[in-house]
């Protein structure tokens, strides 16, 4: 683990024994720590990627019907930046739009695949709405810088009727207080490439991701051969789109299935969207 990693654990675990947890249980959340890849337009870290354009895909690649909001170069990510099972090579293409879910989803580019530039206007994106053009321009453009950093579960919310109230996670009897420790330090940043996310419409993304890949399955729109899991664990976060939009703020996930990402198969991506108002 990085000094930086290293340090930002001390500081959580510092904080969450100054509020009284008891050490066991700070030692047992800390055990289920994730590396995780900050990634902002700023930063000392390598560039990794970009945010936007230019669209580059294979000619028997269609088009996509939402924007580019990043293109990651595998090649230039440290191994040890997450614990996804992502290639070791090739670009890997993040579409979406922040208006619901299945607005989005992902396309690999293998290294060395030859590749044309396709087109940018807002104009051609006529599924996300009148006022896609004015929300494109918040959507970054430029170099990707990467952070290496850690990342802890965002205990989920339920909108009772009164009041929202977190949801303690099974095993640890102080995990709403360690996440608010956490919450409380957590900077977050425009892209974050793999953890555990935060919170999603009340929820984990993975959860989410299994619910809408069985609807999926059951309307008939889930690609064979095979069946998704209904097990949460079996699925990851990929990356996390953090985008500011006229009426408050949204994030959008993508999030496969772990075996699936080992196979490319990332025509199986569920992309989630969550408002932030």
């Amino acid at each position: 683990m990085n000094p930086r990693n290293v340090k930002i654990l001390d500081q959580i675990r510092s904080e969450a024994l100054a509020r009284k947890i008891p050490e066991p249980d700070v030692e047992r959340w800390m055990e289920i720590v994730r590396p995780c890849a900050l990634l902002a337009l700023d930063g000392d870290g390598p560039v990794v990627g970009r945010f936007g354009g230019p669209i580059m895909l294979p000619a028997d690649v269609e088009t996509q019907d939402y924007p580019l909001v990043a293109t990651i170069d595998c090649a230039a990510l440290p191994r040890e930046a997450t614990d996804l099972p992502l290639p070791s090579d090739g670009r890997l293409l993040f579409f979406g739009y922040p208006e619901e879910h299945g607005m989005g989803e992902v396309v690999y580019v293998p290294e060395g695949a030859a590749v044309v530039e396709r087109e940018l206007d807002p104009a051609s994106y006529p599924a996300c709405g009148d006022d896609f053009a004015e929300n494109h321009d918040e959507f970054p453009q430029g170099d990707i810088h990467l952070t290496a950093d850690v990342s802890l579960p965002f205990v989920g919310t339920v909108a009772a009727p009164s009041p929202v109230y977190l949801v303690p996670m099974p095993g640890h009897p102080h995990s709403e207080a360690l996440a608010e420790v956490w919450a409380d330090q957590w900077g977050g940043a425009t892209l974050v490439l793999g953890g555990y996310g935060t919170d999603c419409n009340g929820s984990d993304a993975t959860e989410i991701a299994a619910l809408c890949a069985a609807d999926d399955e059951k309307a008939e729109r889930w690609p064979g051969p095979g069946t998704p899991s209904s097990d949460a664990g079996d699925w990851v976060l990929l990356l996390e789109f953090n985008v500011h939009r006229s009426g408050g703020g949204a994030a959008i996930f993508w999030v496969i299935e772990r075996d699936d990402l080992i196979a490319q198969r990332f025509d199986r991506t569920q992309v989630l969207v969550d408002w932030n108002p």
